[in-house]
C-alpha cells in the first residue's frame, strides 16, 4: 500500500487546484498510491482537502485522512465542522503546542512514499517540510 502527503503554503491560490486533482489521478492510477495525509493549516490543505473529497468518490478503493495537529476544540454554540474524515496521529497528545504542527509534518513524511508540494518562496512550514521529504528520500512532485 503505497501513500502520499502534501505541503503547500496557506497562501495558495485556487488556480492550484486542477494541477493537484492531476497529480493525485496520477499518483492513484500510475503509482498504486491508495492512502494520502494532508494537514489542515491553510488554503493549500483546504484545496487538497476537497480534491481527495472528490477523487475517493471516482475511486473507491483510496482514502485519506486530515492529519490535525491539535484536537479540535468544543465551540460553545455549535460544532458545526465535519471531523469525519481527521485523525490525530498517535502521540501527538505529548507534543506542545508550539512544536505540534512541524511533529506532524514529520509524522506525515515518514508514513509517505510521495509528497505533493506547493513552494513557491524558500521559507515557511511547507518549504522546511519540502527540504525535509527530499532528505529523508521521498519522491517529491513539485507543482508550479
Amino acid at each position: 500500500m503505497k501513500s502520499c502527503t502534501f505541503f503547500g503554503h496557506r497562501d495558495c491560490p485556487e488556480t492550484i487546484k486542477p494541477k493537484i486533482r492531476e497529480a493525485v489521478i496520477d499518483l492513484i492510477e500510475n503509482h498504486g498510491v491508495t492512502i494520502f495525509y494532508v494537514g489542515n493549516q491553510g488554503n493549500f490543505d483546504c484545496l487538497v482537502r476537497s480534491v481527495l473529497k472528490e477523487v475517493t468518490m471516482e475511486y473507491p478503493r483510496v482514502g485519506y485522512s486530515v492529519v490535525l495537529a491539535y484536537m479540535p476544540s468544543v465551540k460553545a454554540e455549535s460544532f458545526s465542522e465535519d471531523f469525519s474524515d481527521t485523525m490525530l496521529p498517535e502521540g501527538i497528545e505529548k507534543v506542545p503546542k508550539r512544536y505540534a504542527i512541524p511533529w506532524r509534518n514529520r509524522w506525515m513524511i515518514a508514513r509517505a512514499d510521495y509528497v505533493v508540494t506547493y513552494v513557491t518562496r524558500p521559507c515557511g512550514g511547507a518549504s522546511k517540510a519540502m527540504v525535509l521529504s527530499e532528505k529523508m528520500d521521498k519522491v517529491v512532485c513539485k507543482l508550479k
